[in-house]
């Protein structure tokens, strides 16, 4: 069944080759800035104090290693599935391929449910006094509401949010700029490494957490099939992608670090906009707390509409209860998904915070990482027709070992978030076997 999900495209025609390589460039870029750096530059202080830039780079040269691999396997493969394509390929292994699947669902869900907590926060309280639950789970309805209207309203606002929250980091880097022209702030607070555990436990920890700000590229994947020439297109904007968001991380952190001091980062749920209240160059701190809103906004909206439909698809294909495939009559949304993926939200919202449910998004994506370094080694002995970008086998092999090391407990993760990733997964265990048993007693009754 789970070889019907990732080969059933096969059979239909191919999605329109139209995107070049300057727009897969935008796409990575705008996929990978979002909530993560609005919302967890204070906690990543938390971890190594001042020079909070220092796990963003490292959490980019090692995302460097995994993104090799996938490199390498859009030119293989150019199709729309993914980690899940890829280890079916590499293992055909119908629980395996589904629990990848399953695995990138979830932490899509759990993206969003960080997004709704950290809406509820700080920059929600420049407007209204709210619990952050409460904001939280009003946020997440008004997301519902949009998923629910269509995709094609859906995308427009995702276009319209990916230029705000864009904006939102370019005003924290002009202000940092204007800051060190005028001699304000404490630059050297920047190299100040005062970490929890000692250096390399406290670096270990905040890069684990700072790769929460950088996961989306992952999701590109799914443009392969819609590009013009992925083989050659799609290595160069992945990693042009990833440098251009580096270099936008990075002068944030640094702004951050040396206009507010760590302990208030630390604490604060809307750290950039203590930036922003600091600031000698003055701009409105309601107006960017908007931006913020907005920019957390586009990523719940992105990570809501990406599980919704892998939900629909895996119904649709028979992997998981047909009830799940279900259309609204008018509106043409997968409203069963759509209910369904958000209730698991507003569990997570309601159980666990932001640094929580964005630890618990890395832990599903590191071990599906994981395993998408070992596949494309074992699919070395798949050899395909045309021409494509080749990682150097060390890369991946060392992105394995660095997502597996990621994971582990000593990070500083805590052990709720392992439970918490286990229950995610054990719910698609049952829905899997649920599946199963269905379809033996229907094959028995026929």
């Amino acid at each position: 069944m789970a070889e019907a999900m990732i080969d059933s495209g096969a059979a239909q025609h191919s999605l329109r080759r139209v995107i070049g390589r300057r727009v897969l460039l935008l796409f990575v870029v705008g996929d990978i800035l979002g909530a993560g750096i609005y919302a967890l530059v204070g906690k990543v202080a938390g971890y190594v104090g001042g020079a909070l830039w220092l796990p963003f780079l490292v959490a980019f040269v090692l995302a460097a290693l995994t993104a090799t691999a996938y490199a390498e396997l859009v030119g293989k493969y150019p199709q729309a599935a993914g980690a899940a394509l890829y280890a079916n390929k590499a293992f055909n292994i119908p629980f395996l391929t589904f629990v990848v699947a399953f695995a990138v669902l979830m932490s899509g869900i759990t993206s969003a449910s960080a997004a709704a907590r950290a809406f509820g926060g700080k920059y929600l309280g420049e407007f209204v006094t709210l619990p952050v639950v409460a904001g939280a789970f009003v946020f997440l309805g008004l997301v519902t509401l949009v998923n629910l209207a269509g995709i094609s309203e859906s995308i427009k606002v995702n276009v319209v949010l990916t230029v705000i929250e864009a904006l939102g980091l370019v005003v924290i880097i002009v202000i940092g700029i204007y800051a060190l022209l005028s001699g304000d702030g404490e630059p050297a607070r920047a190299l100040e490494f005062h970490p929890v555990n000692g250096a390399f436990l406290g670096v270990l920890g905040g890069t684990a957490l700072a790769f929460y700000a950088l996961l989306g590229f992952e999701d590109s994947v799914n443009l392969a099939e819609e590009s013009k020439n992925p083989q050659r297109d799609y290595p160069r904007a992945l990693f042009g992608g990833l440098a251009v968001a580096a270099l936008i991380y990075l002068a944030v952190a640094f702004t951050a670090t040396m206009l507010v001091d760590t302990k208030t980062l630390t604490s604060s749920t809307g750290p950039l906009l203590e930036v922003v209240k600091v600031a000698g160059l003055a701009f409105p701190p309601k107006l960017f707390a908007l931006i913020a809103l907005l920019a957390v906004g586009n990523t719940a909206l992105i990570n809501m509409i990406m599980a919704s439909r892998l939900v629909y698809g895996m119904a649709r294909e028979g992997i998981v209860p047909k009830a799940f495939a279900s259309v609204h009559p008018t509106r043409a949304t997968p409203w069963v998904a759509i209910l369904f993926t958000t209730a698991i939200a507003a569990v997570l919202v309601a159980t666990g915070d932001v640094g929580d449910l964005a630890d618990t998004t890395v832990l599903l994506l590191l071990l599906v990482f994981a395993l998408v370094n070992v596949a494309v080694l074992v699919l070395r002995k798949d050899p395909v027709g045309h021409d494509h970008y080749r990682a150097p086998s060390w890369m991946p092999a060392l992105g394995a070992v660095v997502c597996l090391v990621l994971a582990l407990p000593i990070t500083g993760r805590g052990a709720d978030v392992y439970v918490r990733a286990g229950l995610l997964l054990a719910v698609g265990v049952v829905l899997w076997f649920v599946n199963r048993l269905f379809l033996s007693e229907r094959e028995r009754s026929s």
